[in-house]
């Protein structure tokens, strides 16, 4: 994550004009009193959406939602962002909240509600602090028996709800002014202490009335600091260095809950005073630098980075900082993992080899006091140093030879800088962007949890907004452009300078590496003529198609020269079994998991 505006372990609070904060980086928030006539529902969760860091909100218009997205265009704060789809608003929520810590999303009463809901539904998987909020019925309308529009065709209108009960940790239901400032203040507070999304109904009589509980701007807020109970992390961190001191070789291994764990630095903290190589599961790259001397590479069990599993495998103990292990992250459940050898640290827990488990102890205040208890021992990457042997290279094309994928990421290295972010979608892409080193400062996201083709597009759209300093670099296969292509219009109508990569190699690839068939093919668009569509004389873009290297090379030097402040979408056409080596072992070993016959009953 690039920049967080707002932690969760940040205390707010508002005292006539007398702002302090834990967090000294916070911006300073303002209070004062203002006119009645003012102090509406609707500005009163614009304050707050701001309050929290955030200055843009994904949305799509409804008739329910028309009167709020009225107030939230009238913040100043606030940039309101329309979308094409509600399940690209909600992606675009999701990759915005990777980088600012926190993201919005606005939609309408059911059509709408559970159109977003996949992208909801993935943010929670990937454990991000996200809002949605929904324009409700009438409040007048609840519980009269009448049937509405938008809805199933039943006098209930808690289908939506339910819907959302099952992947948002808070679901709060405004329908009236005397419990609004609450249940608003406590969902957005929720959705940041928890790391999840939360929902927010505001009937759409609603936002425009003043009520006295919005009168300050704004209301005094807090956030109680998460704190560790101390003698659990005493214990924990006595038990965790006896078991690593007295290892031969130990390891670390970074995974992506360090996120919701805010514990990046403390691991890398750990990393230095220990002296142990280190390697990061695959999504948890770009949360720890890999210019470290003791990082060895991407632990993904058999598609891991040259020589780093060999390390990760044959430690006598791990130490796992915010694991996911599920049978894409683990390839099948083939990992040559043994639980007697490792502590697995989530981010309230610690886990013990077959000893010991310890509640209440946050992650990131085990891993600084673990690293003041550790024994130097750098044998494990003395142990990689030893056996690594540098990568080869790509076998030098031919003039004018048909494209190959090692040589297009071969020249994306090369584009990689401080400056820029990478946004891979699931599929090849996974295994390609793995494979780039990422400079300092470089970002990286993708979605491997949740895995939902399509994601790319409006994560794409969400982050490049969030951070609009850096170029955002994303890698889309055809068959998930196919799903989400429309909000490109959106980065063009916000004038972004993302660089598409879209690899048209004429179908779902990484489904068909698993399981092949002939739904695994698509329909051949004429992509960059479909961008051009789109972008209509409006905005600055720049598409080519491109077909072997001596193309790519002079389409990258146009991205980054000439059309440095426009967006460029390059259509990288190759080969339909162009896919990289892990993809192939990776596909295999899912698919022997996916066909495990039914156990002896």
């Amino acid at each position: 994550m690039d920049t967080t505006i707002f932690s969760p372990n940040d205390v707010v609070s508002c005292n006539n004009g007398s702002n302090k904060s834990t967090n000294s980086d916070s911006n300073p928030i303002q209070c004062s009193f203002i006119s009645s006539s003012e102090a509406t529902l609707g500005r009163h969760l614009a304050r707050r959406l701001v309050q929290v860091g955030i200055t843009d909100v994904f949305s799509v218009p409804g008739d329910f939602n028309l009167t709020l997205l009225d107030h939230l265009i009238d913040e100043p704060g606030l940039n309101l962002i329309g979308c094409c789809n509600e399940l690209n608003a909600g992606y675009a929520a999701d990759g915005y909240a990777r980088s600012r810590g926190v993201g919005a999303c606005v939609v309408t009463f059911t059509v709408g509600g559970l159109s977003i809901l996949n992208a909801i539904a993935g943010a929670y998987s990937e454990n991000l602090p996200l809002i949605c909020i929904v324009g409700g019925p009438n409040s007048n309308d609840y519980g009269t028996n009448r049937i509405l529009h938008h809805t199933i065709g039943l006098p209930d209108f808690s289908q939506e709800l339910r819907c959302f009960q099952t992947v948002t940790c808070f679901q709060a239901v405004v329908n009236n002014l005397e419990d609004a400032h609450e249940l608003i203040d406590t969902a957005i507070s929720t959705a940041l202490k928890e790391s999840k999304p939360v929902y927010i109904s505001i009937g759409c009589n609603l936002p425009g009335l003043p009520h006295p509980t919005f009168s300050r701007d704004p209301v005094p807020f807090a956030l109680n600091p998460r704190l560790s109970n101390q003698m659990g992390l005493e214990a924990a961190v006595e038990a965790a260095a006896e078991f690593l001191n007295k290892a031969v070789k130990p390891v670390l291994v970074a995974g992506p809950k360090l996120r919701v764990a805010n514990a990046n630095n403390a691991f890398i903290e750990l990393a230095d005073a220990c002296g142990y190589a280190y390697a990061v599961m695959p999504s948890a790259k770009g949360q720890v630098p890999e210019q470290h001397p003791h990082f060895i590479g991407t632990y993904w069990g058999a598609v891991s980075t040259a020589f780093c599993a060999e390390i990760v495998e044959s430690a006598d103990a791990y130490l796992f900082a915010g694991p996911i292990f599920n049978d894409y992250s683990s390839v099948g459940y083939s990992l040559l993992l043994k639980k007697e050898k490792a502590i697995m640290v989530q981010p309230d827990r610690v886990v013990i080899a077959n000893g010991p488990a310890f509640g209440c102890v946050l992650m990131k205040d085990f891993l600084k006091a673990l690293a003041k208890r550790l024994k130097h021992n750098n044998t494990a990457y003395e142990n990689y140093h030893r056996i690594f042997v540098p990568e080869g290279h790509p076998l030098e094309a031919k003039p004018k030879e048909p494209l190959r994928v090692n040589v297009l990421f071969k020249h994306i290295q090369n584009m990689l800088s401080a400056e820029t972010a990478v946004i891979a979608e699931t599929g090849d892409s996974w295994f390609n962007c793995q494979k780039l080193k990422l400079p300092k400062g470089c970002g990286y996201e993708f979605q491997m949890q949740y895995g939902s083709i399509g994601w790319s597009v409006g994560a794409t759209l969400g982050y490049a907004q969030a951070v609009p300093e850096k170029r955002v670099l994303a890698f889309i296969g055809d068959g998930s452009f196919q799903v989400t292509a429309q909000d490109v219009s959106t980065m063009l109508r916000c004038g972004q300078k993302t660089i598409i990569f879209l690899i048209n190699n004429g179908g779902y690839t990484i489904e068909v590496e698993i399981h092949d068939g002939p739904y695994n093919v698509i329909k051949n668009w004429n992509y960059t003529g479909l961008i051009d569509a789109i972008h209509n004389g409006e905005g600055k873009c720049w598409t080519t198609k491109v077909f072997c290297e001596e193309e790519l090379i002079e389409a990258i030097d146009t991205a980054t020269g000439p059309k440095k402040d426009s967006l460029c979408f390059i259509e990288v056409i190759v080969h339909k079994d162009d896919t990289s080596k892990e993809l192939l072992e990776w596909g295999s070993r899912v698919s022997a998991a996916n066909s495990r016959p039914p156990n002896p009953q």
